[in-house]
Order: structure tokens, then sequence, then C-alpha cells
């Protein structure tokens, strides 16, 4: 008899669903994921990446979506980053990890774009490039990025040129509109070499990416825990990928 309620909040979900649309997490358990299995679980319904003093991630490691990988797509979640109180006071960092690449499968290591998150929200909303070109796009802006040329004589000189280009809303009513400790709305499109981010409907970075050496065009899915000094929880629900297939 149990079994009609769940069966009915399934069909609830799956008819919720438009077009093109699928949910990545069952609400359940990590099927359809993987990762280093200590430092992820499913609590309270939600997937959950968690690190202690006493178990801390030796380097940045991620839960990887194995269904493939995604090119222009747009993927909505909701997000709750916590320090190791339970609190945004201290060290908490994670983010959503899109058109990426596996870099050490034995520790779930990936390179590529982020729609980072940080429980200052100093970062949250912005771009940053994992393992690449790093801080790309801050929150607020709107940014060009093109190839260039390293000067031989300067060993700091970069291959690529970031240019702001405008804005993408303000950086404090950003910030003002992001709940700390709280449950959060993140939005990620991306078009070609188009990409923009959103959180709780705030337009946070919009980026135009013609720098054709590292701009990439598809890749893996996945959620970032990151290595700080102290413990963290990042939770992740309400997971939907919606593309053009």
């Amino acid at each position: 008899m149990k079994l009609l309620p769940l069966l009915a909040l399934s069909l609830l979900a799956a008819a919720s669903l438009h077009a093109g649309e699928k949910n990545l997490f069952n609400g359940k358990d990590l099927s359809g994921w993987k990762g280093v299995p200590e430092f992820w679980a499913v609590q309270d319904g939600c997937i959950t990446g968690h690190t202690t003093a006493d178990n801390m991630v030796k380097e940045n490691t991620f839960l990887i979506w194995q269904d493939g990988e995604v090119g222009d797509f747009e993927f909505t979640c909701k997000f709750k980053l916590v320090d190791l109180n339970g609190e945004a006071k201290g060290f908490g960092n994670s983010g959503i990890q899109y058109r990426s690449k596996v870099v050490k499968p034995e520790y779930f290591v990936v390179a590529g774009y982020q729609a980072d998150m940080d429980c200052g929200n100093t970062y949250t909303g912005m771009l940053y490039e994992e393992k690449g070109r790093g801080i790309i796009c801050k929150p607020g802006e709107q940014v060009t990025i093109s190839a260039a040329e390293k000067k031989a004589d300067d060993p700091k000189s970069k291959d690529f040129k970031i240019e702001v280009t405008g804005s993408s809303g303000k950086g404090d009513e950003i910030k003002s509109a992001i709940k700390a400790a709280d449950w959060n709305e993140y939005k990620i499109v991306a078009k070609g070499n188009h990409l923009q981010h959103f959180v709780n409907g705030h337009q946070t970075a919009d980026i135009i990416d013609n720098d054709t050496a590292h701009a990439a065009k598809s890749g893996v899915l996945a959620l970032q825990l990151h290595k700080g000094p102290t413990g963290m929880t990042v939770q992740f629900k309400d997971m939907v990928l919606k593309t053009d297939n």
C-alpha cells in the first residue's frame, strides 16, 4: 500500500518535466554519479559532499555524472553550502563543473569550466576554469575571451586575453540576493561559445569565449568538493538538465 504514494510522486515529478529535460538525481541514492565514496552520500534527500578535519580531501575532487557529456544545455539545481559549524562564517567552497574533462580518474579530478560558489559569496556566480585559465568572469561582469600571443621575455605572459565588455548585474545586488547557509538556485546556460550563470534569478556572469585553443564545446558535468583548511558541507537537489536532443 505504501508504494502507491511513492509511485504517484514519481509520476508527478516525471510529468512536470518539459521536452528535452531530465532529472539527474533520483532523491534516494547516487545512481548515475561517481566520486570518492568516503566524501559523498545522500542525506535528507540531497546529494551531500562532506569533509571534516579527520576526513579531508587530498585535492579538489568531484562527483561526476556518468550519463554522457554536456554540450549546449541549460542546467538548474538548488544548492546549500555551509562551513564546519553549519554556518557561512568559515571555509566553504564548491562549484558545478561543466564541459569538463577527467584528468585523474582514480581520485575523480576534473578540469574545465566551473560555476563557482563559496560561503562568503565573494565568488558565487562567477566562472572559474579549474586547472586552466583560472578566474575568467567575476560576479557581475560581462567578458570576452580571445587568444593572445605570449611574450617571450615575460614568463607571466598568457596566451589568452580577458576583456571586461560590460556588466551582467550589480555585484552588491547579486551578493545580497544570495541566502547564506540556506538553499539557493543556480542556473547555467551554455550555447556555443556563449556561457551564462544565474543565481536566484539574477544573472551573475556573461561570457563569450573566442579563445578556440582553450574553449570547450562539450565535456562532463560534475560537482566539486574543494580542499580547504577545515571541514565543510555542500548539498544539491532538484537537478534538471535540458538539452535540444
